[in-house]
């Protein structure tokens, strides 16, 4: 119970910190959000009521310092209220509300595609060393060393535009002959699918070679342990005895799945702008463009919050899994 308080306290003040740090970041940037939302009603002719009213609107002006804007943002916070996009003049929660959706079934989907497929060739290859399937291995750790964007270009240029298997924009078909209607039917789902493909398949093959790698390299350690020889030793089928390898060596892959998520996101975000996909990347690229620092701000802040949180449920998982973590905590 110690230690998951420990770890507990760790996640509430990288929390804490992340607040903290995304306020005063957003400030540091050229301009303000009035600057912003006073440069698109230029030509307007606006009366001090009114600036004063768009103010306090934004949380500016000489009768808010930087403390009472700080403690006006965390009030806001506790309440749910990230701001207002000045781009869109829409609450940040009810653009988020639009688009976190389409980044979650996406790095979900991909994260768990590629983290049961890279963790099932990783024991295969690991068990079978020095196999066929090693031949894999310098092509699978190829595509991990791209960049995300360059790897995202690749697949959407071959894949997409020349090959013309998969749509390549969008997160669904946005055609005049179209005709669909969001929600859960079937040809919505399906076009949702069928977009999602590509963007899919670049987080899966950028991040396929981390547990491939880790999890053979894991197997190959583990298969030389006692108990895994004694397993061998009384007459187990070669499937069971592998499967006690893998419950042990799978441990460390939670670790890494940890330390890895975050860079599974960022690549994710980067994903989605050169796809054009409907999610949090593309709404920080068109926030960046426009200078909406509230919308900045907000995104920026859910995705470090979700980061964290998916970090806390991997080490939970990893306490559950293991006996010796359970007795420490």
């Amino acid at each position: 119970m110690r230690t998951l308080l420990r770890r507990l306290g760790f996640y509430l003040l990288a929390g804490f910190a992340a607040v903290t740090l995304n306020f005063f970041l957003a400030r540091l940037l050229p301009g303000s959000a009035l600057q912003n939302a006073l440069a698109k009603l230029r030509g307007a002719n606006l009366d001090p009521d009114a600036i004063r009213a768009l103010e306090a609107q934004y949380g500016t002006g000489a009768d808010h310092s930087l403390l009472s804007q700080y403690l006006t943002y965390l009030s806001g916070l506790l309440h749910g209220d990230l701001g207002l996009s000045t781009s869109q003049s829409a609450p940040v929660t009810s653009i988020l509300g639009d688009t976190l959706p389409w980044t979650l079934g996406l790095v979900g989907t991909a994260t768990a595609l590629a983290f049961v497929v890279g963790t099932l060739a990783g024991i295969v290859v690991g068990w079978k060393r020095n196999g066929l399937l090693d031949g894999l291995l310098p092509a699978v750790t190829f595509f991990q060393s791209v960049p995300y964007f360059i790897l995202a270009f690749l697949v959407m240029m071959t894949l997409g535009y020349f090959g013309g298997l998969f749509p390549y924009q969008n997160g669904y078909d946005t055609g005049r002959h179209a005709h669909l209607t969001p929600g859960w039917n079937g040809p919505f789902v399906t076009s949702v699918i069928e977009h999602g493909t590509l963007p899919a398949l670049t987080v899966v093959l950028a991040s396929l070679a981390g547990w491939v790698i880790g999890m053979r390299n894991m197997m190959i350690t583990t298969m030389d342990e006692d108990y895994v020889l004694v397993a061998a030793a009384k007459g187990l089928p070669q499937w069971r005895v592998a499967a006690v390898a893998a419950r042990n060596a799978i441990l460390p892959t939670i670790s890494n799945f940890a330390l890895s998520i975050s860079l599974v996101v960022t690549g994710s975000l980067v994903t989605e702008i050169v796809f054009t996909y409907p999610g949090v990347g593309w709404q920080i690229y068109q926030a960046i463009l426009t200078g909406d620092y509230p919308l900045l701000q907000g995104i920026l802040l859910v995705v470090v919050l979700t980061v964290l949180a998916v970090n806390l449920l991997a080490d939970l998982a990893y306490v559950a899994l293991d006996p010796r973590a359970r007795k420490e905590a």
